[in-house]
């Protein structure tokens, strides 16, 4: 029954998927009798429009028998000849598509060659490209393109060695440029650092340095001098000129870098890229090798050293360019090799050639110059501390070259001066000199016009001078990136060279020269006290300059107090010896007469010269702290007296002894004048004290009193030598016995004493 169920309902499905197709069916049928329906009358028309042609036709051909039948022999010909062009335009049209496959190849080779023949070698390669890959192989199959496949190569090669030309070319021209670009960047460099100078007004030193300017509005010790280093000394790169407001132009804009992009892009095309790096970097090493030997006279002129540094910069300003702007064709390490390179030969041709410049002025633009240089190439990534730390050795010689320069302006100052006190006439000559030197005298400035100050016209100059060479010093400086606490210590040190070496030597050459007199000795102790009180002033005046306390720790002192004060010793002792020597002229002359038969009243003649000579030259010994000097003239001019003394006093003649002791007796009584002005009650005669107790003694005769009191035997002993050297009163034996046996005693007796007093 199931089985049975089951075929009645498929028979049932069966027939209503038949009635669905029947019903389908019928409708597709009508569908195509609309279409028929619809295109019915097309078919219609082409049917009669196919009937008209045919008609047509037929009377064509009724027309074409009439002409064969009226005209055959020129028919036939017309006939042959319009098939043989019928043939030839065949042929043409079949030439004309193939010319115009064939066209476009003529046409980029021909502009291949028009442009290697223009040199435009970056469009000829891509050209060439173009025909090799798209035009050629459209047409390979004609003989003329395989000639065209067979020349690529020597068009690829030709178009390399043109490319390598214009290289060599343009590596030539930056050869020969360098310098013009070096000098273009240096001046970009110096215009930037005035901008930025200008915009930040802070001073380069670190700590405050004040400027020249500053200083001479603050410090109430500074004048207007000309200096040695003048303005005109450091004109190494003037940036106030015409000039310096129109745009520098860069190193893009002087030199032409195409014909490198050309080449590189051309040898990359090429697959030869690595030999062209190669041959670049080589050739650039041979140019980097010639812009560092320096020319032999370069230290001669601040241009051969301008030309020498423009050079290098040239060279590695075009490098930094070629660095950024190509991919590879040089790289960092490459430019780092060549500026070691360039570093280490420029430091040994500076450090040789800087060692011939003796001229400070020369010395100090090389400085700013190196400078310059070390800023503009550190403004393109390049290290420099080792040109700073060159620029400190530099700094040494400045030093020597500028102590020789001061050596001279001392000794002309010295030379040109008078040696006598500065006259003032009035008030504006006064305050002219207070201006140039810190001196204050209170009793000065009360005495009426004219007056004379103490000092004479080298104390103001060497002073300003000295002030100058500080400034001098401070030039040096400046750039060098120092801190305050290094210019304080390089100027204290430069300082103390120049007062304890150039102005010391200066002075004891003057003190000792020959005809030297003794007021200009007498003027040098003065004016050599005034410039040891002015060290002090020194001191603040180089405070003022670096803002470095004296009181920091290992601050350099000044030691100027030492070389003016070895200066007055030096001048102080040229002095004693200069009156000892003229003591002795005097007392050369002394003439004592032996066969007198009483005592002189007065003094020899020789002998009131020489206090003439004493007291004139007393009169210029004003102003001078001369006690020192005052305790040896006694015993100086003493000396010689004693030793005619020790004759005499072994005469027999009583009045010959005790006239012979009056000329010691005049020195005192001119001490007790007061031949010195300044000096104040007894104190000249407290020099010649141990020349009054000698008389004393030969007067009185009380040895025992005298040793007792001052135990010096010296003169009894000199005494002794001579009386037995000694052949003038021979003739009287007797006495002369008893005269030695004396002074044997009184000798026994002093060594006695002697003995005892030290014991």
């Amino acid at each position: 029954v199931r089985i049975l169920t089951l075929s009645v309902y498929d028979g049932e499905e069966h027939g209503r998927f038949m009635e669905k197709l029947e019903a389908r069916i019928r409708n597709h049928d009508r569908e195509i009798e609309k279409m028929c329906n619809f295109h019915y009358q097309g078919f219609v028309d082409s049917i009669t429009e196919l009937l008209k042609v045919r008609g047509e036709a037929q009377k064509l051909k009724v027309r074409e028998n009439f002409f064969l039948f009226f005209f055959p022999p020129k028919l036939i010909i017309a006939m042959e000849e319009l098939k043989q062009c019928r043939l030839q335009q065949r042929n043409i049209s079949a030439t004309v598509d193939k010319l115009t496959l064939c066209l476009p190849v003529l046409e980029m080779y021909s502009k291949l060659r028009e442009q290697m023949k223009s040199k435009r070698h970056y469009p000829a390669l891509k050209t060439l490209e173009h025909l090799e890959h798209t035009y050629l192989p459209q047409v390979s199959h004609y003989r003329f393109c395989k000639i065209m496949v067979d020349n690529i190569p020597k068009l690829r090669e030709e178009i390399k060695e043109v490319s390598m030309s214009d290289l060599k070319d343009f590596l030539e021209s930056i050869r020969k440029h360098s310098d013009k670009i070096g000098e273009t960047a240096m001046k970009q460099a110096q215009q930037q650092r005035n901008l930025d100078n200008i915009v930040s007004q802070h001073p380069r030193i670190s700590g405050g340095k004040k400027s020249k300017k500053e200083v001479c509005a603050s410090s109430d010790l500074e004048v207007k001098t000309t200096s040695p280093m003048s303005e005109q000394d450091s004109g190494i790169l003037d940036v106030e000129d015409e000039d310096e407001d129109e745009e520098v132009p860069g190193a893009q804009d002087l030199v032409d870098f195409s014909p490198v992009y050309r080449c590189l892009h051309i040898y990359s095309v090429l697959g030869a890229r690595e030999t062209f790096e190669n041959y670049y970097r080589k050739q650039r090493r041979k140019q980097a090798r010639l812009v560092l030997q320096p020319p032999s006279n370069m230290h001669e002129t601040l241009d051969g050293y301008r030309k020498y540094f423009n050079q290098i910069v040239g060279f590695f300003v075009v490098e930094d360019h070629i660095l950024h702007t190509t991919q590879g064709l040089v790289n960092r390490a490459y430019i780092d090799e060549l500026w070691e390179m360039a570093l280490s030969k420029t430091i040994a041709a500076l450090r040789t050639h800087s060692s011939y410049c003796s001229d400070p002025s020369l010395v100090l633009d090389l400085k700013n110059l190196i400078v310059l240089f070390a800023d503009t190439l550190q403004g393109y990534g390049f290290p420099v501390n080792q040109l700073f730390d060159m620029l400190l050795e530099i700094q040494d010689q400045y030093s020597e070259t500028l102590l020789k320069k001061w050596t001279g302006v001392f000794r002309n100052i010295l030379d040109s001066d008078n040696y006598s006190p500065i006259p003032v006439t009035n008030e504006e000559m006064y305050k002219k000199i207070v201006g140039q030197f810190p001196f204050q005298d209170a009793e000065l400035e009360k005495q009426p016009f004219p007056k004379k100050f103490p000092f004479s016209e080298f104390v103001p100059k060497v002073y300003n001078q000295i002030k100058e060479f500080i400034y001098a010093c401070l030039k040096f400086s400046e750039d060098l990136h120092l801190s305050s606490t290094e210019v304080d210590d390089m100027i204290r040190k430069s300082t103390n060279l120049l007062l304890t070496r150039t102005l010391s030597n200066c002075l004891q050459n003057v003190i000792k020269r020959k005809n030297v007199g003794l007021t200009e000795l007498v003027q040098i102790i003065i004016n050599t006290t005034h410039l040891e009180k002015s060290c002090k002033f020194l001191e603040e005046f180089i405070t003022n300059i670096t803002n470095v306390l004296p009181e920091t720790v290992h601050t350099t002192k000044l030691y100027g107090t030492t070389t003016f004060k070895d200066a007055r010793h030096a001048a102080e002792e040229e002095i004693y010896t200069n009156l000892n020597q003229k003591i002795d002229q005097f007392l050369q002359l002394a003439d004592y007469d032996w066969m007198a038969m009483e005592p002189g009243s007065k003094a020899s003649d020789y002998l009131v010269d020489l206090i003439g000579f004493l007291r004139s030259t007393f009169a210029v010994f004003t102003h001078l702290p001369l006690w020192s000097f005052c305790r040896e003239l006694p015993s100086s001019s003493s000396q010689p007296l004693l030793s005619s003394l020790s004759s005499v006093c072994q005469s027999p003649c009583p009045w010959l002894v005790k006239g012979a002791f009056y000329p010691l007796f005049f020195p005192t009584e001119f001490a007790r004048s007061g031949p010195v002005p300044g000096f104040q009650g007894d104190t000249l005669q407290l020099a010649f004290i141990d020349l009054r107790q000698l008389l004393d003694l030969f007067i009185q005769w009380d040895w025992s009193t005298y040793l007792a009191d001052y135990g010096q035997p010296t003169l009894w002993a000199r005494m002794r030598d001579t009386s037995r050297k000694n052949n003038v009163f021979a003739q009287f034996r007797k006495n002369e016995r008893d005269k030695q046996k004396l002074i044997d005693t009184v000798a026994k007796q002093l060594r006695s004493l002697i003995n005892s007093h030290h014991s």
